[in-house]
């Protein structure tokens, strides 16, 4: 399959992730999958993808995400450089 000629909401990205169920634990085996997907952002992508996302609402939601990381790394620098106190 060619990539680069999909355009940019076509394109298949392929995450592989692997659990090692240890003495039969799969409830512990569960957790780990759970915490995995959370760290990639899979179960938000899979809450956010279950129903159809208007072009205008998609560029809504990305600028409000992008607000919020610049606002997410602006606190961190400044917690840095010793400009904000740290919240207990």
């Amino acid at each position: 399959m060619r990539l680069f000629l999909l355009p940019k909401m076509l394109r298949i990205e392929e995450h592989r992730v692997q659990i090692v169920v240890r003495d039969n634990n799969v409830d512990q085996a569960l957790k780990v999958l759970k915490k995995k997907m959370q760290r990639e952002g899979t179960i938000r992508e899979m809450k956010r993808r279950k129903f159809y996302e208007k072009p205008s609402e998609r560029k809504q939601r990305q600028k409000a995400e992008a607000v919020r990381r610049a606002r997410k790394l602006a606190m961190k620098r400044a917690k840095a450089e010793g400009l904000v106190l740290k919240r207990r």
